[in-house]
């Protein structure tokens, strides 16, 4: 499961919601990722799961955890009905208040999350892991204080 982040427009965004199924979610999903760039995009890859849950309360809910930073990967606005692909829409709002929550994470507070917090469903937790994730992590705050002076949303995706 590799998680991407990309920033979008007023207009993507509006044009995601309004999208009927699945199948034309993918489609739009695919067209934002091949006209990323590395500035307007922060791929995690499989590590996108264990800092969710660091940043949150250990699971993947989106409804647990303390706001905003349980919101910088899966948030309450999820788009995609489906198992294949998970989409999720942040607004310019949230972005901003992601990216000032982001800006204070150390990695040794980061760490001491990973480590402490159980993950339920997750399986075994590791220095290897660790390392990972916190690779994942590097240029995300950076990517959402880039998107917030934009005033952009982001889109995050996940796909299964």
């Amino acid at each position: 499961m590799s998680g991407a982040h990309y920033m979008i427009s007023y207009e993507q965004a509006m044009a995601l919601l309004k999208l009927k199924s699945d199948e034309d979610l993918t489609a739009m999903v695919a067209e934002i990722a091949a006209e990323a760039s590395d500035e307007t995009s922060h791929e995690s890859g499989g590590a996108w799961n264990a800092l969710h849950r660091s940043l949150s309360n250990g699971t993947v809910d989106p409804r647990q955890g303390t706001r905003p930073l349980n919101m910088a990967f899966l948030c309450a606005n999820v788009l995609s009905r489906g198992q294949d692909l998970v989409v999720v829409l942040t607004t310019p709002t949230e972005v901003k208040s992601i990216a000032e929550a982001l800006a204070k994470v150390t990695e040794d507070g980061l760490k001491k999350k990973y480590f402490d917090q159980k993950f339920p469903g997750y399986g075994d937790k590791s220095q290897e892991d660790w390392v990972e994730a916190w690779e994942g992590f590097q240029g995300l705050p950076e990517f959402f204080a880039n998107a917030a002076a934009r005033k952009q949303h982001v889109l995050f995706t996940v796909d299964q």
